[in-house]
């Protein structure tokens, strides 16, 4: 009931869409409850604090709509001086705090790793493939000292899980988006792995919780 699924990386319905089509800003919205729902944002805010020093400068990639940003920086999480840049192919979101930089770039594309002390990835590692993270990862590990990351747990019983979010108003690009980000997603061990990040190098802990978020802290050693 519980076995992990095959890997299959499909494409989503919201990366055909405008960033201002009606069902793309649904979308947004449905993200932001399943975000709350699955406690991610308090995640990263429990976690962060132990990590940080004074200086740090991080990037947020696919940071999307700005949520977890702004949410670091309203929560008092951050302390004062660090920044956190977003990485996205949609534009500067008009919230997005203005000593912050916005790269509107492909991830794969992006040149800047080198300049961040820190990485966090929020429900975006699930869309590429085994060989697109390693790609992926190569980069990451050039300079970031640590990477935080919450995607999603590839087991049937998530899947089943979706059901409990009709009541709830999501639209038919979240349902559909939330079925193939759950076959996408990673189990066990797998990130750190496809990253490349090495128990040599790095501490690495990898957690999946009862509501199918599955999160890796991985720490230079």
């Amino acid at each position: 009931m519980n076995d992990p699924l095959k890997r299959e990386v499909k494409p989503e319905i919201l990366d055909s869409l405008p960033e201002d089509h009606p069902e793309a800003l649904h979308n947004r919205r449905d993200l932001r409850l399943i975000n709350v729902l699955m406690g991610n944002f308090r995640w990263f805010r429990r976690t962060l604090p132990g990590l940080l020093r004074p200086g740090d400068t991080g990037l947020e990639l696919g940071a999307g709509d700005g949520s977890l940003g702004n949410r670091l920086l309203r929560s008092g999480t951050l302390p004062p001086g660090t920044n956190i840049d977003g990485l996205d192919l949609w534009r500067r979101p008009p919230d997005w705090p203005d000593s912050w930089g916005w790269h509107r770039e492909d991830i794969q594309a992006f040149s800047g790793y080198d300049r961040y002390s820190f990485v966090l990835a929020n429900f975006i590692l699930h869309q590429f493939t085994d060989d697109e993270l390693a790609e992926i990862g190569a980069r990451l590990r050039r300079n970031a000292r640590f990477i935080l990351t919450c995607e999603t747990a590839r087991r049937a019983v998530h899947l089943r899980h979706l059901w409990l979010l009709k009541p709830l108003g999501i639209n038919r690009v979240s349902w559909h988006d939330a079925r193939i980000s759950i076959r996408a997603g990673f189990i066990g061990h797998e990130l750190p792995g496809l990253l490349g990040l090495s128990r040599d190098s790095w501490q690495i802990r990898c957690h999946t919780t009862q509501l199918g978020a599955h999160r890796m802290i991985a720490v230079r050693k």
